[in-house]
């Protein structure tokens, strides 16, 4: 008969802790006995506990999941009280069997971190992050501004306003000088034509006969 053989691994962190992040608490384990598993909440003073807890059991070094933005804040109250953190990409982590439990999970976190399972998520240091944040919000704008312009556009079109076809821009100055006063209720092409600058390609005349309108009431606005 053949026997099963049991692999020992070695040990590469000796004072490893595992977390398991949720919305609502955090599940601690320092070891894999139920003994060793804590539940904290998420408010400060939840956060500062955590790392006075940690502290008490000699650990050094914590692994948890990078879930949603629910690990921000812990990770920066970890990083404060000078713990070595390892965030890790929830699918490196998936593979405790049978039931999933919060309490497996931070056990199965711990036991892979105390084994040297476990590599750590790129996190940009704060020069990169700021900057990142910057670009980001810059695109969101971008898109924000492009969507705006869109809808502006597809309302004047409703009410026949081809202000897209004699303007390159609606949101140029001649297209926003124009859309200011019919929204101020001027719906005469003639008044809303004057509006055109001097660089614009078409002429005051191509523009007051693409702002005849068609006072239509019957589309709706999304």
């Amino acid at each position: 008969m053949s026997r099963k053989k049991k692999m020992d691994m070695d040990i590469i962190n000796t004072h490893a802790a595992g977390i398991d992040i949720g919305s609502r608490s955090h599940f601690i384990a320092v070891g894999q006995s139920l003994e060793d598993v804590k539940e904290f909440g998420v408010y400060a003073e939840d956060l500062t506990a955590i790392c006075l807890w940690l502290n008490s059991y000699g650990i050094t070094t914590v692994a948890m999941e990078s879930t949603g933005d629910y690990w921000q804040n812990l990770y920066a109250e970890l990083i404060k009280h000078n713990f070595e953190v390892i965030l890790v990409n929830g699918k490196f982590t998936k593979n405790a069997k049978g039931k999933k439990t919060d309490v497996k999970d931070c056990r199965w976190i711990q036991k892979l971190h105390v084994l040297g399972l476990l590599n750590s998520s790129f996190l940009p240091d704060e020069t990169t992050e700021i900057l990142r944040t910057y670009c980001r919000q810059r695109n969101n704008w971008i898109e924000s501004a492009s969507r705006a312009s869109n809808k502006m556009q597809k309302y004047l079109k409703f009410l026949n306003f081809r202000l897209d076809v004699v303007v390159k821009d609606i949101c140029g100055l001649t297209g926003l000088r124009i859309i200011e006063d019919i929204c101020k209720g001027n719906l005469d092409p003639k008044e809303l034509a004057k509006h055109r600058h001097y660089n614009c390609r078409k002429s005051e005349e191509e523009i007051c006969k693409a702002l005849y309108g068609n006072n239509r009431i019957d589309f709706y606005l999304d």
